[in-house]
């Protein structure tokens, strides 16, 4: 069967960070959770990302309201370090992108060729989107560090799994946190659920958040959203603006009979230590927890 003839449409932009910030941002797939996405209604829920030749990647896109979804994979045909992606789509299509370095600026350009199915003209507007909104997490993630955590838990992860999220034993493992720290909502993709304690003037505070992704036994995202202070939740403003939409991810790898949990949180400086010190603390009790009578 001979290939359709396809548009190649070209988007660009000028992101102002050197290109080994750039390359990082582009390919770490907790960073691509965070940009890819052409409207505030859409998200990427979980990406997987082997970048190398032959390597494969899925993403899988999806309307925040659950209403439709579907993955955006493919492999990769050419890796130039820093410089240069090719792949090759699913459906065939091919996607090349570029990365000029000018002055600790980054020059993206990303040329695909087109479906048949939308206009020429949806399809660029959707890619440039996507690419804006890449400028823009890209630019603003300087503010932010990814920390991560992991431990290795001598029981199935069917368990380790189960006792993170059974909220008897929350409770027990995020004392490091908080004394009286508790959750309220449901642990299901697209949920609304609090994380909730007490200060010390009897007052609560905590989190407003949303599953933004729950793959049981292998997967969980928790989208913050919002702050709860004096019991009142707040959503936007100067308390909130500058860390709402940062994730905590969590994953789970079963090793034999052990499990590899490993956990992914935006920070900022001001946490920064506090969570170094803490989310350990919090992994040792889990562990602790876990084996007890396994």
């Amino acid at each position: 069967m001979n290939k359709p003839n396809r548009t190649l449409v070209t988007v660009k932009t000028i992101v102002k960070l050197p290109a080994a910030m750039v390359w990082e941002i582009w390919s770490n797939p907790f960073h691509i959770i965070h940009w890819n996405q052409a409207s505030d209604d859409w998200h990427t829920s979980r990406a997987e990302n082997d970048l190398k030749k032959y390597g494969r990647f899925l993403f899988r896109m999806e309307a925040r309201d659950a209403s439709f979804g579907f993955d955006f994979s493919g492999e990769y045909r050419k890796i130039v370090n820093k410089k240069q992606i090719e792949y090759i789509l699913d459906d065939s299509r091919k996607v090349s992108i570029t990365f000029d370095e000018n002055n600790n600026e980054t020059i993206i350009t990303e040329s695909f060729e087109a479906e048949e199915v939308n206009p020429v003209e949806l399809q660029k507007e959707g890619w440039q989107s996507i690419l804006n909104n890449f400028k823009k997490y890209a630019e603003f993630s300087e503010n932010l560090e990814i920390l991560h955590f992991e431990t290795i838990i001598n029981c199935p992860v069917e368990k380790v799994y189960e006792t993170m999220l059974r909220e008897d034993t929350y409770k027990t493992w995020t004392s490091e946190f908080n004394s009286t720290s508790r959750y309220e909502g449901s642990w299901k993709k697209g949920s609304k659920i609090l994380f909730l304690g007490t200060d010390s003037n009897g007052e609560t505070s905590g989190m407003v958040s949303r599953i933004k992704e729950n793959i049981r036994n292998k997967f969980l995202s928790i989208e913050h959203l919002g702050i709860i202070k004096n019991d009142t939740e707040i959503m936007c403003g100067e308390e909130v603006d500058g860390w709402k939409g940062s994730l905590e991810n969590y994953s789970f790898k079963s090793v034999g009979n052990q499990t590899m949990l490993s956990i992914d949180i935006d920070s900022n400086e001001e946490f920064k230590s506090y969570f170094s010190d803490t989310w350990p603390k919090a992994l040792n009790k889990l562990k602790s927890i876990c084996e007890l009578n396994n």
